[in-house]
């Protein structure tokens, strides 16, 4: 990349007089060439930005770094600065500056080109034809545009809009009309810090990761095993055996949470059917039941998450070598090293980064204890309990309590540690370092 950079400014130097007015009015070079339409493209372009940032661009670039100074009065009838209008709307003007870099440097690059064309004796393309590449050539380019640019409003801006609210005041007392102020660091300090916000964080995160790598290997490798059992040729009725996780699937999962619930409370089934063998009620999902709350969301997480699993590993499975098998048998090798041998290497190949995406799901997986045992704050935990995941103290805290910094805070934490795991795993996996094995 810095190769490149450096023959382009070395292109640009040695570029005529030309080429230089177009980095200073853009698409000048482009007209004097002859190539009009393209040239007048990239002076409305810049005359468009001008514009914008003189109406607007300059003062929300300026607001993003202040994030208002005038507060808010009704009883004297000032409007004020709206703090968090101001950062979505600095943010925007970031993207708008990004963006005419782009199209300012594709304006020097086009301009170079069309000189070159023109020294080498040939005549540089028209507009019209430049146009019909859109259709064929750069056809990828006319089809992406929208999708981009739908990215960029509805997951980009959000994104950095929440990562830069992790770092501001923003949530509790501190909400429009008042003024929000960047505070850098301050929130990430609370939260690992602050005995408000410490021990709970602390309890929740190795809950979370406990969470994550349990219910990842436990669904996994239940849905594997499920798996190699329904290819057994020994097993008769395979599609309805099959037929019945895939239905538990397609229930929605909200709806079979709810039912577990239910199931497990005081007055629910299973306690109806203790009572009537003479025993006492218990309280599965209750106040104190903490590792039999966990245990139950574990196993109904597995009865949610393994119907995929095993459609996953039925697709892998049946593109196996059977002859290596029957070289191992010949070898003498038990089914056990088979499995361990033959079997998960090639599972782990395949199935590498949906694995990865199940980690992170379940690391998130905002639903299983919302649903289970949701709205519980117990004594030790700050506006949480002890089955609560990091996402459902996050919800807590900023939608239920307007800790919004915080919870920003926590978000961006959360994407450190999966995004870490996730890297670090898939570079030290099969799937990355063997990709030609199993071709």
């Amino acid at each position: 990349m810095l190769e490149g950079f450096k023959n382009h400014m070395g292109a640009f130097k040695n570029s005529s007089w030309r080429v230089k007015l177009s980095a200073l009015i853009m698409g000048s070079g482009q007209i004097l060439y002859g190539c009009v339409a393209k040239g007048l493209i990239f002076l409305l372009f810049e005359i468009g930005f001008i514009s914008y940032m003189v109406h607007r661009g300059c003062n929300d670039i300026k607001g993003f770094f202040t994030l208002g100074t005038q507060k808010a009065d009704a009883w004297l009838g000032i409007a004020g600065d709206n703090s968090v209008v101001m950062l979505l709307m600095g943010i925007f003007a970031w993207i708008v500056v990004i963006l005419f870099i782009g199209i300012y440097v594709s304006n020097i690059k086009d301009v170079i080109n069309i000189e070159n064309t023109i020294i080498s004796g040939k005549n540089p393309k028209g507009f019209v034809d430049e146009l019909k590449e859109f259709v064929d050539r750069k056809f990828y380019v006319t089809v992406l545009v929208l999708p981009v640019i739908g990215i960029c409003v509805f997951n980009i801006l959000p994104i950095i809009f929440m990562v830069l609210i992790s770092f501001t005041n923003y949530g509790g007392s501190i909400v429009p009309p008042e003024l929000v102020d960047w505070v850098g660091l301050e929130n990430f300090k609370k939260i690992l810090t602050l005995s408000k916000f410490a021990p709970t964080f602390i309890r929740i995160l190795g809950w979370n990761i406990l969470w994550a790598v349990v219910s990842t290997t436990l669904n996994y490798f239940a849905g594997i095993g499920l798996a190699l059992l329904l290819n057994k040729d020994c097993v008769k009725g395979k599609a309805i055996f099959r037929a019945f996780p895939i239905l538990a699937y397609a229930i929605p999962g909200f709806i079979t949470l709810l039912a577990f619930k239910f199931m497990f409370s005081y007055g629910g089934p299973i306690n109806h059917m203790i009572k009537s063998a003479g025993g006492v009620p218990i309280g599965f999902l209750d106040l104190d039941a903490k590792w039999i709350a966990r245990l139950i969301g574990l196993l109904v997480n597995c009865w949610i998450s393994v119907p995929s699993i095993m459609l996953l590993a039925t697709g892998h499975l049946s593109n196996r070598d059977m002859s290596l098998y029957e070289a191992a048998r010949i070898d003498g090798a038990t089914p056990f090293q088979q499995f361990k041998k033959l079997t998960m290497p090639f599972m782990l190949f395949a199935t590498m980064p949906v694995l990865l995406g199940q980690f992170i799901g379940n690391f998130n997986n905002f639903g299983i204890f919302y649903f289970l045992r949701g709205g519980l704050y117990l004594d030790g935990y700050f506006l949480a309990s002890d089955t609560d995941l990091l996402i459902n103290w996050l919800y807590n805290l900023s939608i239920d309590n307007n800790y919004y910094c915080i919870g920003a805070a926590i978000s961006l934490i959360i994407f450190i540690i999966t995004s870490v795991i996730s890297l670090v795993v898939y570079v030290n996996s099969p799937s990355y370092k063997e990709e030609d094995t199993f071709q």
